[in-house]
């Protein structure tokens, strides 16, 4: 969500690319289905889940999101080695 927020900004017409199904399906349904319990050592994320849910049901874009097909392409240059 921060990636379409920064390219909305800037007027940037750009794809985002991600190799998470689960992040598609959240932007799409504009709701982040975490199983992590809400704690206080989880508010914060939590918070920031809350704004960027905001943020999609507030704003409308027209960034294009493409699944990152790793099995063909490989690893994502965007994990930096951790997985």
């Amino acid at each position: 969500v921060h990636g379409l927020a920064f390219l909305k900004q800037k007027g940037w017409d750009m794809p985002i690319y991600t190799d998470s199904v689960n992040a598609m399906k959240w932007v799409k349904e504009k709701k982040c289905k975490t199983k992590l319990e809400r704690t206080p050592e989880t508010e914060e994320l939590f918070l920031s889940i809350e704004r960027a849910e905001k943020w999609l049901k507030t704003n409308t874009y027209t960034t294009q999101i493409i699944k990152w097909e790793t099995k063909s392409w490989g690893e994502s240059p965007a994990d930096f080695g951790r997985k």
